[in-house]
């Protein structure tokens, strides 16, 4: 059957011209759909533009209304194609993916490095290898497909700067791989078996701390005056450091009093964490009621902790709510 999407813009690299200034998106929806033509397969295409934004800028607002743009659109379409700038994408694909749980319909994010009207551009193919994933049958949920790859919206981070093969998958096989007009399953989850839910509420008061040698633990005072929820990236597989003149367990009492939940996070990429390996993450599990992200991505950690935050939890509610899996973002073994 003839699949029928809409494909949705919102501005990054994909989107930009030279504005005199440094690159700027100014290409409309209409002219991202035009430039792929005959690549867009045997499907049919409508177009929406939300925004003509660089994804820096992009925010939780911004987030909601995809969200509602999607919800309302939902039951017209086989799927949906979102295009994005690259730098904050695997955020945006984490928080739809807990703000639209699920979807039994395909929404690929994509973008480019390169800008479509460049001479040399990914643009084209990234655009035609994601309108190809989305109109696959047996796909549902959220996904970036770039260079090549279809990576699970929770599992995705931007690992180089200006290479076509900016994105990776952490923790976690890649979807798919879509290689000229074919499209190859690895780790394509099953079909959802209840309806679709939508969540549009995202309270981004989640401060995420990453450690370096030196850091005066009052910082967590500052931040309990103004934040909910704090994720902090420490070192190796998890460890919360307590020499004696910048003891961050003492600091740490600053946000248990507010009870400000902590996930505690690793800087390295790959592998995830486990804080009852050394005694400087085992204290910090002795002594305070930690959460810990394991194998989720620090962009997961982050809109989950929105996402929850947004639906009013707290406690032993967000705890265990927290370490639910969705959406493929860790894996059930490892919080046993």
């Amino acid at each position: 059957m003839r699949k029928h999407l809409l494909l949705i813009t919102t501005g990054g690299t994909i989107a930009s011209e030279n504005s005199g200034s440094g690159l700027a998106p100014s290409v409309s929806a209409e002219k991202i759909l035009e430039s792929i033509g005959e690549l867009a397969g045997p499907c049919d295409i409508d177009f929406m533009e939300l925004f003509r934004i660089d994804s820096t800028n992009m925010q939780p607002e911004h987030w909601t209304k995809i969200c509602r743009t999607i919800k309302e659109k939902y039951d017209d379409y086989d799927g949906f194609v979102i295009t994005h700038g690259t730098d904050t994408m695997a955020y945006t694909a984490a928080a739809l993916s807990y703000m639209i749980q699920d979807s039994a319909k395909p929404i690929v994010m994509t973008g480019s490095q390169k800008p479509l009207m460049d001479e040399v551009t990914d643009a084209k193919k990234n655009l035609a290898d994601s309108i190809r994933f989305a109109c696959e049958d047996g796909v549902s949920g959220v996904y970036i497909v770039f260079s090549g790859q279809a990576i699970a919206g929770t599992r995705a981070r931007k690992f180089k700067s200006k290479s076509f093969s900016a994105f990776s998958s952490i923790n976690y096989p890649m979807v798919a791989a879509i290689d000229g007009r074919r499209v190859l399953k690895y780790a394509v989850p099953p079909m959802p078996e209840g309806p679709v839910r939508f969540y549009e509420d995202m309270k981004p008061k989640v401060f995420l701390l990453k450690l370096i040698p030196g850091m005066d633990p009052g910082i967590l005072e500052f931040i309990a005056e103004r934040y909910e929820a704090v994720v902090m990236e420490t070192y190796g597989v998890g460890g919360v450091p307590f020499p004696k003149d910048r003891n961050f367990l003492e600091g740490l009492e600053a946000l248990a009093k507010k009870g400000i939940p902590v996930v505690v996070a690793t800087q390295v990429v790959m592998e995830g964490s486990d804080l009852a390996t050394y005694e400087v993450g085992f204290e910090a599990m002795e002594r305070y009621d930690l959460l810990q992200a394991h194998d989720m991505t620090t962009e997961a950690v982050v809109t989950k902790l929105m996402w929850l935050l947004g639906m009013g939890l707290s406690g032993e509610e967000l705890k265990e709510a927290f370490y639910k899996p969705v959406a493929m973002d860790m894996i059930p073994a490892s919080v046993i």
